[in-house]
């Protein structure tokens, strides 16, 4: 269970990247697919290379933002529909992931990661206070985005994606904004996979495949039950939603079902969390309502 917790807010750092696009942004970005897998390949190479395990971390996280911005120029500047620009970045990330890695698998167990010192003082997997370490690095990415938004240039993403022709017709670059977006979200999906792999003990060509499912499903379970009324709150939802999704997962294998039987699972979480809150249930709490903060969209100017 410890474990299981621990990854949920791994994949919370790529819940908040498929966030930005899925909520903030309204971009249906496959990207995530491959720009996973890409963090993972770049983290495995440096470090069986011999980099230092945080420059190769720091460096996957800069190669998730390359390939957001691909995909972010395909569809601004070539005029490629967002759907298929995601589509075509993940399918050149295939071959582009198998180069880096020299092959389909890089096994790290042997190697130094950033995930070694907890391990070597037996925090990683068995006590709470590891997890504790996780979720205080999480919370703190967390933080960053929720200010990122607040600023002039969050609002100027969160009116992009409430309404894109209006605040273009106001003067604003939605095409940079839409870059900007897709740029730092796969920037987070790549800083995921790099942790992932270093925590797995190793990089492989598939991890990748049906990860934007997981990411909707983060997003979903947790605003389902937490909601996205206000940014602090939309923000830690899709957290807590990994860590839920995460914990789903363990229970669904410590039961005896059939690992091969993961992915139908993760797309049936992913319906009833569509379907419950539209059938009343799941109703987020009355009190929640009156909190103060910043609101995940922009309202609308008068006379608009």
């Amino acid at each position: 269970m410890i474990g299981a917790v621990e990854l949920g807010l791994i994949y919370g750092v790529m819940a908040l990247g498929v966030y930005l696009t899925f909520r903030v942004l309204q971009f249906p970005d496959l990207t995530v697919d491959g720009s996973f897998t890409t963090g993972a390949a770049v983290a495995a190479a440096m470090i069986t290379a011999g980099q230092n395990p945080v420059v190769a971390t720091l460096a996957a996280a800069g190669a998730g933002l390359v390939a957001g911005t691909i995909t972010g120029l395909l569809h601004t500047k070539g005029r490629i529909d967002g759907l298929l620009a995601g589509i075509l970045t993940m399918i050149a990330l295939w071959s582009v992931n198998l180069r880096i890695m020299g092959g389909a698998n890089v096994p790290l167990l042997r190697e130094e990661t950033v995930m070694t010192p907890l391990r070597d003082i037996g925090l990683l997997g068995r006590t709470w206070f590891g997890v504790l370490i996780f979720f205080v690095a999480v919370m703190i990415l967390k933080l960053i985005v929720d200010w990122f938004l607040t600023t002039d240039l969050g609002l100027a993403i969160q009116a992009t994606g409430n309404n894109k022709q209006m605040i273009g017709s106001l003067g604003a670059n939605t095409d940079g904004t839409t870059i900007l977006t897709l740029a730092i979200s796969n920037g987070f999906v790549g800083l995921c996979g790099a942790l992932v792999a270093q925590y797995q003990g190793f990089a492989d060509i598939s991890m990748g495949i049906g990860l934007i499912l997981v990411g909707l499903a983060s997003v979903i379970l947790g605003q389902a039950v937490i909601g996205q009324r206000f940014i602090f709150l939309a923000s830690l939802a899709v957290v807590v939603g990994a860590v839920i999704y995460r914990i789903i997962i363990f229970v669904a294998l410590q039961v005896g079902l059939d690992p091969n039987d993961m992915k139908f699972i993760t797309a049936a979480l992913v319906v009833i969390a569509l379907l419950l809150p539209r059938w009343g249930l799941l109703k987020r709490i009355p009190s929640w309502r009156d909190l103060r903060g910043g609101r995940t969209r922009v309202p609308e100017a008068k006379g608009a």
